[in-house]
């Protein structure tokens, strides 16, 4: 007998080869593939094996087999990252990644876990228990460790996909539990036993979120505001290993001196960091030329680079020229042992590995406000911080348009700048305004307010993307709240779950 209940704990190779399998599928939901129904699949197939599991133990290895599929798939551009521009060894780099990967793995594994302790009823499981466990554990992985939501499943969605249209409503983390909701109604349906209705139910349900996701795409929660606005992003292509060298800094200001000059758009907008140089190094008839040509064109030129003082704080900003000169926005989210090393007694050793100028950026005030130029009031993030839906909503409802600038060339030809972009998609059709991308080596784009790419430039090409913008003035319901009605949701039906599972002691 104990050695039949030993075997029921076990989990099978095949099945964990299958959660492994199922996971690295998810990842072409994501873009640049926009496979959407992908995902569902793949949780639905991981949700049916949870139900199933035997055991905490195997329910813990079965989400971590699928978390590691996933990420070791969709976040390989860690790698590139660490080995190729971070200059760590290959096999220090090709650790620190799996890692990493298995650290993040550890997310599905607790809703395996945690899952595994509702021994019985497994259709209210299916159809609740996990799909709520599973949105917890990832709106966890965006605020634990400062975060990293990259790859939160509702992106997938993002723009085509039948749930796409609740993001003005829930943001990403109500997508994602949908998604996750329709992926344990599919679970149930496909493999549940006995009468038909209930199964032709479950299909029903699927079909309402979807087709209410659709009629939801359709309402116009922001309305134009203004005249529309000329504009063109700078993507000067600068190789990162090239980017920071002091001989090759005057090519790169007159790189981008030369592109900017040969636009006549109202808003001229420059990467992250475009100049590699302090604010206070700039040579004065640098700044003068910026701000003669954005006056010219009855605008202004917005550039990254970094503010403050090398001896002292110093940050990740973009800076006005032109018509409205000397207004900034300085980095918030900043990125653990990229742009600040934390707890230094502990891990300063890292700076000496990893060989990131810059790597000790101070953290821009929480309350910074829109920027006035080029005629909209611009609402600016910088890089990584476009993954934070409710950082973003902080500028609004006053900004009309948002902006970002990246320098991606960090990650090499990955997925990571398709995936990034993505994230942009999604904060357009959160808040209901139109999206600038300005980056280094791609994805350069203009983004609408639905979220999707009107325009683009090719990935490691040097350009200029002209285009024309609209601003736009109202609040979505995501603006308005956040995720507050996603996290009051979650916590009632914690609190009914909670309540049920006490009653159904002995």
């Amino acid at each position: 007998m104990a050695d039949k209940l030993s075997a029921m704990r076990r989990v099978s190779f095949p099945s964990l080869l299958l959660s492994l399998l199922a996971g690295a599928l998810a990842v072409a939901g994501f873009a640049p593939f926009g496979l959407w129904p992908l995902p569902v699949l793949s949780l639905a197939v991981l949700f049916g094996q949870l139900s199933r599991t035997p055991s905490v133990r195997a329910g813990f290895l079965t989400g971590f087999a699928w978390g590691l599929g996933f990420f070791l798939t969709g976040v390989s551009w860690v790698f590139v990252s660490l080995w190729v521009y971070g200059g760590m060894p290959v096999w220090l780099a090709g650790f620190a990644t799996f890692l990493f990967c298995a650290f993040l793995a550890l997310f599905p594994a607790m809703v395996g876990a945690l899952q595994a302790r509702w021994p019985d009823a497994r259709a209210l499981k299916l159809m609740l228990l996990i799909p709520l466990v599973w949105s917890v554990t990832e709106w966890s992985r965006g605020w634990i460790f400062t975060g990293f939501p990259w790859l939160i499943l509702g992106y997938s969605q993002v723009p085509n996909g039948p749930l796409a249209g609740y993001a003005p409503l829930v943001g990403v983390y109500g997508i994602s539990f949908l998604l996750s909701l329709s992926a344990g109604l599919l679970a149930w349906g496909a493999t549940a036993r006995g009468p038909l209705a209930p199964r032709a139910w479950a299909a029903a349900a699927i079909v309402a979120l979807g087709v209410g996701g659709q009629a939801l795409h359709g309402v116009q929660w922001t309305t134009p505001n203004g005249a529309p606005t000329t504009v063109a992003l700078l993507q000067g292509n600068i190789p990162q290993d090239m980017k920071w060298r002091p001989e090759k800094t005057r090519a790169t200001l007159e790189t981008y001196a030369r592109m900017a000059a040969a636009s006549p758009a109202q808003l001229i907008v420059l990467p992250e960091t475009a100049l590699p140089l302090f604010e206070s190094e700039l040579p004065d008839a640098y700044r003068a030329g910026l701000d003669a040509l954005g006056r010219q064109n009855g605008g202004d030129v917005l550039t990254g680079l970094p503010t403050g003082s090398p001896d002292g704080a110093y940050y990740n900003s973009v800076v006005s020229f032109g018509s409205a000169p000397g207004q900034r926005y300085s980095k918030v989210h900043l990125v653990p042992f990229g742009e600040y090393i934390p707890l230094k007694a502990v891990w300063g050793w890292v700076i000496e590995v990893l060989h990131i100028p810059l790597s000790d950026f101070a953290r821009g005030a929480v309350d910074q406000r829109p920027l006035a130029i080029g005629g909209q009031r611009v609402a600016a993030d910088i890089c990584y911080e476009d993954a934070f839906g409710e950082e973003i909503i902080r500028q609004l409802p006053q900004a009309s348009v948002l902006i970002n600038v990246s320098n991606l060339a960090w990650f090499g030809d990955s997925l990571a700048p398709w995936q990034h972009a993505q994230m942009s998609q999604m904060r357009a059709l959160e808040t209901g305004r139109m999206m600038l991308r300005a980056t280094n080596t791609g994805l350069t784009a203009i983004i609408d307010a639905k979220g999707h790419v009107l325009a683009s430039l090719p990935l490691f090409t040097a350009g200029s993307l002209s285009g024309e913008i609209q601003g736009y003035a109202g609040s979505t319901p995501y603006v308005r709240w956040g995720n507050a009605p996603v996290l009051m949701l979650w916590g009632i039906l914690g609190i009914a779950l909670l309540a049920a599972a006490v009653r159904r002691r002995p």
